[in-house]
């Protein structure tokens, strides 16, 4: 079976660099898969899971609080702020920003207050449900 180079970049490191079979992604528009030989495609991407599955048959799991995609015949690149390993994701560290954004958002004074309050809200929503993916995969 033919596979495909995958790089999962962060702002700070290299998340993920290797060959893989597939990749599922959340797009922007719903669930993205990719397969060696995909259309090119550029395409933002929500908060939530990268799986990978590298060509030995593991799946890889990063969690990405969105960014940007792009998929070349046999290269599939994906760049996002803020990229976590699934064995680095830290619960109890989700659920305090989550509480922290949900009280940013009780004392927002300006609508771009809000906003960030609910985008923030919504990143650590999607940290906790791909934390609660990939125990269960575990």
């Amino acid at each position: 079976m033919s596979t495909l180079q995958v790089n999962v970049v962060s702002a700070e490191e290299s998340i993920f660099s290797g060959r893989a079979k597939f990749v599922a992604l959340p797009g922007e528009s719903g669930e993205l898969g990719i397969l060696p030989g995909h259309t090119p495609l550029i395409s933002r991407i929500k908060p939530g899971s990268v799986r990978i599955q590298t060509e030995k048959g593991d799946e890889e799991f990063v969690f990405v609080a969105g960014g940007i995609l792009e998929v070349q015949p046999n290269v599939v690149t994906v760049l996002s702020d803020t990229a976590i390993r699934g064995k680095d994701l830290d619960e109890g560290k989700a659920k305090a920003a989550q509480q922290a954004a949900e009280e940013a958002l009780r004392n927002a004074k300006t609508d771009f207050d809000v906003a960030m309050a609910q985008s923030e809200l919504a990143v650590m929503a999607a940290q906790i449900a791909a934390l609660r993916k990939y125990r269960q995969k575990r």
